[in-house]
């Protein structure tokens, strides 16, 4: 346990020096993903105004709600796409 201390205090050293380093964990949507930095695993995600805020357990409701309907219309889109081009 003393161990993962040490590394996690050690990686957010590295991320106050350096700073983050974030990469997409999850692509919500088309604009909305969701970000975890490589070092500390701090995690952000894009509000309704497209700037970064921390991923809390109320953005993750959201974000999931989102990402279900966002995939029920692309994909009722795409049923009528090939729909229409049939005939």
């Amino acid at each position: 346990m003393k161990t993962t201390t040490q590394i996690n205090s050690v990686s957010k050293l590295y991320c106050n020096v350096f700073g983050h380093q974030y990469e997409v964990s999850k692509q919500v949507t088309s604009h909305v993903k969701e970000y975890t930095c490589k070092c500390c695993k701090r995690q952000l995600t894009t509000n309704s105004n497209g700037n970064l805020t921390e991923l809390t357990p109320k953005f993750k409701e959201i974000n999931k709600a989102l990402e279900y309907i966002y995939t029920r219309r692309m994909m009722r889109s795409q049923q009528k796409l090939a729909h229409s081009s049939i005939y």
